[in-house]
């Protein structure tokens, strides 16, 4: 017989399902995500780290679990809480189902919930902290969520970061460019690219100095997604602008809010933020709307712009920014995922707005 479990939010509400994967309870910032697909992609999603994940799309695990869609070294969401999970999956690639992942992982989940019920709440009255668990009262587990820190208090980006620098070198098509990316939470995919438009690739941790990033002698730089409130991170921002004037820089994400940053903008954060793989951004230049994957909490105040910095792209679902270039630098950032996984392709040509930028500032030089 399933185990009972529940979700309990910091607003008092109590919803009842029942617990699959690991048993231990999980607190996190209680957020959903509107993409269709890539349940596995979301789970190993570094900027979900610290976050219990909700589905809006109400059956997951239909197509299992496989060794090729994983976007870093493990599940990074705290918990993950869906409408229904499916027993059997059916998929070529298929090696385990959604609970043995879990399970194996240690990552609690909860099923049975009315998930779309508990979206129009999050989008009513904004994100906030929940627990899982199936051995507490709710009494006892809003006990328990009182203790736990606020998700915004958090760095979670040293959480997620790699211990150590690694090379990924690219072996077809033949090395052109050398691109250092700075992991704030790098996904797999971004380097895949990356790696297939012939890049050797050096990934360094976020606490990297500047000088050692330069020592690399880099063709470009890429700064990465990430989790958590980059108003907390000061240290990385004190090193990109060492070097965001010596080398170009491409921003992903966390990294778009870094470069506002560093060139003196401020960041807030949204009331549900933007999770999914639809949502509409146009480009300012050329009026061309794309549907974009996303994940973030946080948006740049474009109020607070300066330096050269100017927005490219808007989301036409609030007008929030949704990318930066600089005026005179070799410098862009886009606040969606260009990288997807999941999500839409549309917008890996940015990867290849990158290279030229890098050629040109190779060509400048020779």
């Amino acid at each position: 017989m399933d185990k009972k479990a529940i979700l309990v939010l910091a607003d008092g509400s109590v919803h009842q399902g029942y617990a699959f994967g690991g048993l231990g309870d999980a607190i996190g910032e209680v957020v959903f995500c509107t993409s269709m697909v890539g349940y596995q992609e979301m789970l190993t999603d570094p900027s979900y780290a610290g976050q219990i994940l909700i589905p809006t799309y109400p059956l997951i695990g239909n197509y299992g679990i496989n060794e090729q869609d994983i976007e870093s070294s493990k599940i990074r969401v705290s918990g993950f809480v869906v409408r229904e999970q499916c027993l059997q999956p059916s998929h070529y690639l298929n090696k385990e189902t959604l609970h043995q992942y879990l399970k194996r992982n240690n990552t609690s989940g909860i099923y049975g919930l009315d998930t779309r019920a508990i979206t129009r709440r999050l989008r009513l009255h904004g994100v906030m902290m929940g627990i899982i668990t199936s051995d507490k009262t709710p009494k006892q587990a809003q006990a328990e969520l009182k203790k736990a820190p606020d998700y915004g208090s958090i760095d979670f980006v040293k959480k997620v970061t790699t211990k150590s620098s690694y090379k990924w070198k690219t072996t077809k098509p033949a090395a052109v460019y050398h691109v250092v990316a700075l992991d704030c939470g790098l996904k797999y995919n971004i380097i895949r690219i990356l790696n297939g438009l012939g890049c050797d690739v050096t990934v360094v941790p976020c606490t990297t100095p500047a000088k050692e990033v330069l020592a690399l002698k880099p063709d470009g730089i890429l700064l990465s997604p990430g989790p958590g409130d980059p108003e907390l991170l000061d240290y990385i921002v004190e090193n990109i602008k060492q070097y965001i004037d010596k080398k170009p820089v491409m921003g992903i994400c966390l990294g778009n809010q870094l470069i506002a940053r560093a060139f003196g903008g401020r960041n807030y954060k949204l009331k549900f933020g933007h999770r999914g793989g639809n949502h509409p951004v146009r480009e300012l230049a050329t009026g061309r709307v794309y549907i974009t994957a996303q994940n973030h909490g946080y948006a740049v105040d474009a109020a607070t712009l300066k330096d050269g910095l100017e927005v490219t792209h808007i989301n036409l679902n609030d007008g929030t920014v949704e990318g930066l270039r600089h005026k005179e630098l070799p410098i862009f950032a886009i606040q969606y995922h260009s990288e997807s996984s999941p999500g839409p392709w549309d917008s890996t040509y940015l990867f290849d707005r990158f290279m030229a930028m890098i050629k040109k500032s190779k060509e400048k030089k020779s």
